[in-house]
């Protein structure tokens, strides 16, 4: 549970946008594969899969947060009014909020 916590700490401190975060990534990825945690095994994997984009996110100070934010609440308003009054409606609701 020690060797888990403290890899996950790690992790934590390179979410803070920086130099240099690809090469210590590099670094943590090699220390996890060579601990005894395969679920974090399976996370190193999914992280390789786009290392190129895992990359920029850990070193540029940009992000797409706000646009993120916008399609979320404008999913949760399409579920709210899903079969009701029609498109109109719709665009109202998200015009307004």
């Amino acid at each position: 549970m020690s060797e888990l916590a403290r890899s996950i700490n790690e992790f934590a401190q390179l979410l803070t946008p920086a130099k240099g975060n690809d090469a210590k990534l590099t670094d943590w990825i090699t220390a996890v594969r060579a601990a005894d945690l395969p679920h974090l095994h399976s996370f190193t994997n999914g992280l390789e899969l786009d290392r190129a984009a895992v990359d920029a996110g850990l070193t540029l100070p940009y992000h797409n947060g706000r646009t993120e934010g916008v399609n979320t609440r404008t999913k949760r308003i399409t579920r709210q009014m899903h079969g009701r009054a029609g498109f109109p409606l719709l665009r109202q609701r998200i015009l307004l909020q």
